[in-house]
């Protein structure tokens, strides 16, 4: 943690207010029968200090500590009767919190914020019942005194009820918020709200989430514990009635008020607590009531708190008088100059011992093989690429690495740097020399730009800032390093991504698809990233669907397949393998010709259709027309816009930019990918919930299911009352389309059908949809194996990087050329495009 003045002036706000606040006291300034209750808002401001943060920082809503309270208030009457001195308990009561908020903490973080809130129920409701037992120690109902304790280091004798009790209570307060402040800059804070924020992405860190609960509890629960001790001094009497599951919710509704994980909001929660009674009184209505209102209208007015509220004005005018620059557009100058290669990696070769070796690796979810004996080999100073359609295995390779696998079962052997891997934890691998990205740029949200890079180290120091300082500048993220990651566009998010993984130097870098949803510039600025990484010696996994800049970065490729590996080569000469290529395209069978295409009615047109989401461009300019009666491919690897052109088409998505029209009413189906059936239902209402939605019921509603049925293969007719997540994977996809065809669609989208199924169900799923071609109705496939759309379609359209890189009909010879070329790297030159649109005219 580094001090500044700064932050130094902001920690001594709460001793100089706490000794200001005494000195008030002391004048008696203050009327002896408010001097209670400002111990007693003191008292409270650290109990709520203690909630606020742990549900701010952690995100755990505890309404458990009014046990830990209790448990400090009855150390302090014990110790009184025992002649136990001020030390001895305040110790005692703090070790005793500590150690049961640990264990607390430790067993809720594997569940859900409901069932940690459920655990700390069980808690307090246990605690109470054991004071009410245990009478010979806590006096049962009777309660038990106070009468005082003696300082063991010299500072008298603090009498229970006494002013001096009032005293230690709000300086014991001053201090406590004192060292709040300097905790909310701390490593420690970061680490908390890092594995509240992403407990996956912190774990490749080296931050471990049980850890982090466990720490975080322990803390509040010390705290809670050393006030209850407080609150035993200052009443001089403890019992059972203020530790009551009702002012559990009184703390988590005062925090709420003030504004959870803040420090002021505790102030203001604590003196919230002390006079809500008063406040009660005075308009003639019950505590409970009074405080629900409170409650009602914070959350419905004021929902960040009342501190936060307050102080959006400051930040406002901070903010105008700082004028942060906006966030950079990503350029090759972002990178100093000093740091950029002066050969790309294809240049030259990477060499080196070998740093990683996996051998027969296999990965298994219950019945599904994610990935079979597997090997490969990875050298210091090397980019190996990792190529493969959807599903191939590629995403699980990564978690193996990183000891992400959750349930799966894990088999054969893995050695990183000379040492086994696959026993190490995933918190482990970190500090192995192992960093990671992610596909979708898994940030922590709640941290600035800077802290997310930071919250890599356990204590901060000024080198460290310094460290981080220099490599937010190196990726080109200096101006932005106080934004939080929300205020930035998915370029920068990735760029961030990618500072948290190079962080400490990492021996391995891991790259989850980099290039996905980077426009050209930003994906030319991240090769230059790889490259400058090569060079200072960083060997590199990297995984992608973009492979034209993927090759420009590799030294070597390796291709998986159904979680085998298939190929391995050059970036220049691996997708000469014909297995390799098929694992993309697809393989072409003797399937039964397409009936003509119907009319010539434009169903649905697309002029100029972009899209973006968040900043992450998945369509732009997309140009298409679906005609009646023709089944529309349209191809694409994984990534290229093919699932949003899915909900464009459907009407369900509407376009950021363009038109989209239709020829008169159409009515639109979609079968999503993944097929999103409703795994609890039975088949039969699997289909009525569809035509429920669509407003069909009754007699009409019992004629479609009769109807939509007799499609279903026999096997499936005859279980139509079992659930859907008995059916297999192909079984499952016939369903989906079953439930599309209940509204007897004009047009049905058909997105990746053939996605995780086996060979034969592929081949029936299609025939099937060919016999809809044959009805008439109008189909639109959206398919990742080009040739498998180009076998099954009377146009195909082919999607590269959310652009119609090509489009015609599969039995024009020129066109599947262009297509296969289209499909790899885009690679339509102008004369293409216009040859393109020359054929597509001839077809209108």
């Amino acid at each position: 943690m580094v001090f500044n003045r700064s932050l130094l002036a902001k920690a001594a706000l709460g001793p100089a207010a706490g000794a200001v606040l005494m000195a008030f006291m002391a004048a008696g300034a203050i009327p002896a029968y408010q001097m209670y209750s400002v111990g007693l808002a003191a008292v409270y401001t650290v109990v709520v200090l203690s909630v606020g943060l742990l549900a701010g920082w952690s995100g755990i809503w505890s309404v458990g500590h009014p046990a830990f309270f209790a448990i400090g208030a009855y150390f302090a009457a014990y110790g009184s009767g025992h002649d136990w001195t001020l030390e001895a308990v305040i110790l005692g009561a703090v070790a005793t919190g500590a150690a049961l908020g640990a264990f607390l903490g430790y067993a809720g973080a594997r569940f859900s914020v409901l069932y940690i809130a459920l655990l700390t129920l069980a808690f307090t409701t246990v605690t109470l019942e054991l004071v009410n037992r245990w009478s010979s120690v806590t006096g049962g109902d009777q309660g038990v005194p106070v009468i005082q304790l003696r300082s063991a280091l010299g500072l008298g004798t603090v009498v229970g009820g006494g002013t001096d009790a009032q005293y230690l209570a709000v300086g014991a307060a001053a201090v406590v918020l004192a060292l709040a402040v300097p905790a909310a800059a701390s490593g420690l804070r970061m680490r908390l709200v890092a594995a509240k924020s992403h407990p996956l992405a912190a774990r490749t860190i080296g931050i471990a989430p049980e850890a982090q609960s466990s720490l975080s509890f322990a803390v509040s629960a010390a705290c809670t514990s050393f006030a209850g001790v407080l609150l035993g001094l200052i009443t001089g009497f403890v019992s059972p009635d203020p530790f009551s599951l009702a002012f559990g919710i009184s703390l988590i509704a005062a925090c709420v008020l003030g504004g959870v994980g803040t420090v002021l909001g505790a102030v203001a929660g604590g003196v919230y607590l002390t006079w809500n009674p008063s406040l009660s009184s005075a308009v003639g209505q019950p505590q409970p009531v009074v405080q629900g209102l409170v409650l009602v209208a914070v959350l419905l007015f004021l929902p960040g708190g009342v501190v936060p509220f307050l102080a959006k004005p400051a930040r406002s005018v901070l903010r105008r008088v700082q004028r942060r620059p906006d966030a950079p557009r990503p350029t090759t100058a972002d990178v100093p100059a000093d740091l950029l290669p002066l050969r790309s990696p294809s240049e030259a070769a990477g060499g080196g011992p070998v740093l990683l070796r996996l051998e027969h690796l296999s990965v298994g979810y219950g019945g599904l093989k994610a990935i079979e004996d597997a090997s490969l080999s990875l050298r210091q100073n090397e980019i190996l690429a990792v190529i493969g359609p959807n599903g191939a295995g590629k995403t699980t390779l990564l978690n193996v690495l990183s000891g992400l696998t959750g349930n799966g079962r894990v088999s054969g052997s893995a050695d990183f740097a000379g040492r086994p891997l696959l026993k190490a934890r995933a918190t482990a691998r970190r500090r192995l020399g192992i960093g990671r990205t992610f596909q979708h740029a898994e940030v922590f949200s709640e941290l600035t730009v800077a802290e997310n890079v930071l919250c890599t180290r356990r204590r901060i120091t000024a080198r460290d800032r310094a460290e981080v300082a220099r490599l937010l500048h190196s990726v080109g993220l200096a101006d932005v390093a106080d934004r939080s990651p929300a205020e930035l566009p998915f370029g920068l998010q990735k760029r961030l991504d990618l500072a948290r993984a190079m962080a400490e130097a990492p021996r391995l870098l891991i790259l989850d698809e980099p290039f996905g949803g980077l426009d050209a510039a930003e994906r030319a600025l991240l090769a230059q990233h790889i490259r400058r990484l090569h060079a200072d010696g960083t060997a590199v996994l990297v995984i992608d669907h973009v492979l034209d800049d993927l090759f420009s970065v590799a030294h070597r490729v390796l291709a998986f397949d159904f979680g085998r590996t298939i190929g391995e080569g050059t970036p220049d000469t691996v997708l000469q393998d014909p297995e390799v290529r098929s694992s993309y395209l697809g393989t072409v069978d003797g399937r039964e010709r397409l009936p003509a295409r119907g009319g010539d009615r434009s169903m649905i047109r697309l002029h100029g259709v972009g899209h973006a989401y968040g900043g992450v461009v998945a369509l732009r300019g997309v140009d298409l027309d679906v005609r009646q009666g023709m089944v529309l491919g349209v191809a694409g690897a994984n990534g290229a816009g093919k699932s949003t052109l899915a909900g464009i088409l459907h009407g369900s998505l509407e376009p950021a930019h363009g038109d989209r029209e239709t020829g008169g009413v159409v009515r639109t189906s979609l079968a999503p990918e993944g097929r999103a059936l409703f795994k609890t239902l039975s088949l039969r209402e699997n289909l009525e919930v569809a035509a429920y939605a669509a407003g069909i019921t009754g007699g009409p509603l019992r004629e479609r299911l009769e109807e939509t049925v007799q499609w279903l293969p026999p096997r499936l007719r005859d279980r139509l009352s079992a659930s859907a997540a008995t059916l297999s994977g192909g079984e499952q996809q016939m369903l989906a389309i079953a439930r599309a065809l209940i509204v007897r669609p004009d047009v049905l989208i058909v997105d990746e059908p053939a996605l995780g199924l086996a060979p034969a169900l592929v081949d029936e799923v299609y025939d099937r949809l060919a016999r809809l071609a044959y009805d008439g109705l109008t189909v639109v496939l959206l398919e990742q194996l080009l040739s498998r759309a180009m076998s099954v379609c009377h146009e195909v359209a082919v999607l590269h990087d959310g652009v119609v890189a090509a489009h015609g009909r599969p039995d024009d010879a020129a066109f599947a050329a262009l297509a296969e070329a289209a499909y790899f790297d885009g690679g339509v030159t102008a004369a293409g495009t216009r040859a393109d649109t020359a054929r597509a005219s001839q077809v209108n």
